[in-house]
């Protein structure tokens, strides 16, 4: 645990408890804050008092005597559509509003790191798709290279849930729109930016204020190094507020399916192949075919992210290229589940987007597509350009029929649960098939998160 600087002698409301809300309570305590907690739901307070912390409605007046901050929970809305009420509370009060990410920032560094010989760095890893994997990709690199490392965030363990940093260990962070966009203090070593599709928008007030959470990573903290994934707009632009001009290699651009021309520093995918220029010359080349559970487009350009992450901290080509082919991957994300007469069984339920489906689409070249839930804004009509590999569409979740109407002309059949979805696909797959589950949408029509439709998905291949 990373104990909370600052708050010693305070009282501090923390709102909700959740993994985020319990993490940063205990944490606060740890710092010598008196802390109050505040859930809507009954079992959480009861949990919290269970563990020793007094429970308050931060809804109401009486509860706000005295409290010098609130900190919350990233999945309680702030601002869009219309802010918690006990957030509302401390706008109207002049109460500072913080998360746990903020807090992290402000408490892991500590004065004797000025005695270390090489003092840890942070690594912030945001965008709206590949960023687990290009996180969790880092952390592997790390660990198969020797170097001591953590993960943590959005991720694997909260980021007060760490454990205080030491000499040249590295702490790679996870950070979603809905974290970055409150947090108080940022200030990663590197910052990472992969990419912008449209996603969260009604809690953003828009793309315009989704891509504006994701930008104060870097415009908030100023990072040492910028890696930036310029395939959109967004992230040329992002690119160029946070350089210098094109040779500024403090910022290094990642692009996928073009050669780099002009800047100081970028990463390329191309044709299977992973590319690092430097100043116009190409100082390093490896053959991404070869790294199993890192396939298709998208994720070659989660690798060009995590090769430029460890090649700014100092790691050689030579040290990458095999934890990059070793890399074991992550469960729902791309994830190769099983192969059955030449059928592989892979397992994308992190696809919770039109976007992510559609670069899951593009990895395979013959498709048996698991799909459908609870649509997002805008619904899935633009993944009809994206089909061209699909053979088949077994749709699932609670109006499988809309879901099929918006893909005319595809062979489409409305399955409604995922065990007569891979039951139908297994028995019309052919060898070279790809059974892929790439909803490209939410999962909360069925089930209570995307980790549990991916493994509903696993135990159903594995059934058979």
């Amino acid at each position: 645990m990373i104990p909370v600087r600052g708050v010693q002698g305070l009282k501090v409301g923390v709102l909700g408890w959740g993994r985020s809300g319990r993490s940063a309570a205990l944490a606060l305590r740890a710092g010598g804050a008196g802390v109050l907690v505040w859930d809507d739901r009954d079992s959480a307070r009861a949990q919290a008092e269970g563990e020793g912390f007094a429970t308050a409605d931060l809804t109401r007046d009486r509860a706000w005597e005295g409290l010098a901050l609130l900190v919350t929970s990233p999945g309680i809305a702030h601002l869009y559509p219309a802010p918690h009420p006990a957030i509302a509370q401390a706008l109207r009060r002049g109460v500072p509003v913080d998360n746990d990410i903020g807090l992290f920032f402000r408490s892991c560094a500590l004065p004797e790191w000025e005695n270390l010989s090489v003092p840890p760095r942070v690594v912030a890893v945001t965008g709206s798709n590949g960023k687990s994997t290009t996180s969790a990709l880092i952390h592997h690199i790390l660990t198969a290279t020797g170097r001591p490392a953590q993960l943590g965030g959005n991720i694997g363990r909260g980021a007060l849930d760490l454990d205080p940093p030491g000499e040249d260990e590295v702490v790679v962070l996870e950070l979603s729109s809905y974290q970055t966009e409150l947090a108080r203090a940022l200030t990663p070593d590197v910052a990472v930016f992969t990419n912008l599709s449209p996603d969260h928008l009604e809690r953003h007030g828009g793309r315009g204020g989704y891509f504006a959470a994701k930008a104060r990573l870097f415009t908030q903290g100023g990072p040492d190094r910028a890696v930036i994934g310029t395939d959109e707009p967004e992230g040329q632009f992002l690119a160029n507020q946070m350089g210098e001009g094109p040779a500024d290699d403090r910022v290094i651009r990642v692009v996928t399916g073009e050669k780099p021309e002009g800047f100081g520093w970028a990463v390329a995918a191309r044709k299977g192949f992973l590319a690092e220029w430097r100043r116009g010359r190409q100082v390093a080349s490896v053959d991404l075919r070869g790294a199993p559970n890192l396939p298709g487009a998208h994720n070659h350009q989660n690798a060009c992210a995590a090769w430029a992450v460890v090649r700014a901290l100092g790691l050689s080509p030579r040290e990458i290229e095999p934890a990059l082919a070793g890399y074991p991957g992550l469960p729902h994300r791309s994830q190769r589940v099983a192969e059955r007469g030449g059928v592989v069984f892979v397992n994308d339920s992190k696809a919770t987007n039109v976007d992510a489906a559609a670069r899951a689409l593009a990895a395979f070249p013959r498709i048996r597509w698991i799909c459908g839930g609870q649509e997002k804004e805008g619904g899935v009509a633009a993944l009809a350009p994206c089909l061209g590999s699909v053979v088949k569409a077994y749709v699932i979740g609670r109006d499988p029929a809309h879901f099929a109407a918006q893909l005319p002309g595809m062979a489409a059949e409305l399955c409604g649960t995922m065990a007569n979805a891979v039951a139908r696909a297994r028995a019309e797959a052919e060898p070279g098939d790809v059974v892929l589950l790439a909803p490209a949408t939410a999962s909360f029509d069925q089930y209570p998160d995307f980790e549990a439709r991916g493994a509903d998905f696993v135990a159903e291949v594995m059934r058979a």
